[in-house]
């Protein structure tokens, strides 16, 4: 007996999506920040084991009302996931419930996908009995096929969470050959791991305006060589990027690279160049350049 199947990630912004995709699949597929709105495209992440295989899907954080229209792209990509799951996994912050909160359960009850709520963050709960009453609220909120406390960040219950999903899959074959990871090539990764450095480096308000382009990637006598865009939306915005003498940019660079050297297994050559395109967030076509289609 085998089962696999696809498992929609959804949940408001900045609950911990991203960080519990990378415990579950044991490597770091989807970029992550402390920041909101850190992840942009819905992603694949593939859980294979002799018995099961689990398609993860991670979205971005549903916006209530998406501003831009790459919000609007960010929302078509989390209920496109929806629609291709077999099963949801709706994450919420432990002790909190927002309106934000209320708008993805409620595109949950219209797919009329089995759902189960994953309570995160309870190592933020303290006493941990504080954390009953909210399961017990979630309890009355909708029929969830299963409830399951954890903390992503310390791998709090993350076993108990895949028994759970894997009993909840169809039984079939596997969807993809076992070596794969992602759905994301190297270009994407590269650009995801380039911009994860830029919002860990820049102020508060900074990143939202930013966005990155690969304009050149080659391997290059087993090194990878790469060309990078890095989009702002305003003139002013250049300077905070490039920093007093390139400064900024180039601690930036130097963290991306390095990264980019453990995950790939090669050397790593990264020339970035910052452009400005005002309200690049609201031009289909430099949406269309950087990736943002709202498609897996």
């Amino acid at each position: 007996m085998h089962k696999s199947g696809f498992v929609a990630v959804v949940g408001r912004p900045n609950v911990g999506k991203s960080t519990l995709l990378n415990n579950l699949i044991g490597q770091k597929i989807s970029i992550v920040t402390s920041k909101p709105h850190t992840t942009r495209h819905a992603i694949l992440g593939v859980l294979t084991r002799p018995d099961y295989q689990v398609v993860f899907i991670d979205t971005p954080g549903l916006e209530a009302r998406p501003k831009s229209l790459m919000n609007r792209n960010m929302n078509r990509a989390a209920t496109g996931a929806l629609e291709a799951a077999d099963l949801v996994v709706l994450v919420i912050e432990a002790g909190k419930w927002s309106p934000a909160d209320d708008q993805a359960l409620e595109l949950i009850k219209r797919s009329a996908r089995p759902c189960v709520a994953v309570v995160n963050k309870i190592d933020r709960v303290k006493p941990k009995d504080r954390l009953l009453p909210h399961l017990q609220q979630l309890q009355q909120r909708y029929d969830f096929a299963g409830i399951v406390p954890v903390s992503a960040l310390q791998s709090d219950n993350i076993a108990v969470l895949e028994k759970v999903l894997v009993d909840l899959l169809p039984e079939q074959e596997p969807l993809y050959p076992a070596e794969m990871l992602t759905n994301r090539g190297v270009q994407f990764r590269v650009a995801e791991i380039l911009r994860e450095k830029l919002m860990h480096h820049l102020r508060q308000e900074l990143p939202y305006g930013l966005g990155v382009e690969i304009s050149e990637l080659e391997e290059n006598e087993g090194r990878l060589c790469v060309d990078a865009i890095i989009w702002v939306d305003r003139e002013s915005h250049k300077g905070i990027v490039v920093g007093k003498g390139g400064e900024v940019i180039k601690k930036i660079g130097t963290a991306a690279r390095h990264e980019m050297q453990e995950i790939f297994g090669q050397p790593v050559r990264l020339e970035s160049r910052v452009k400005v395109k005002k309200n690049w967030s609201d031009n289909a076509q430099a949406l269309q350049q950087m990736g943002y289609d709202g498609e897996l």
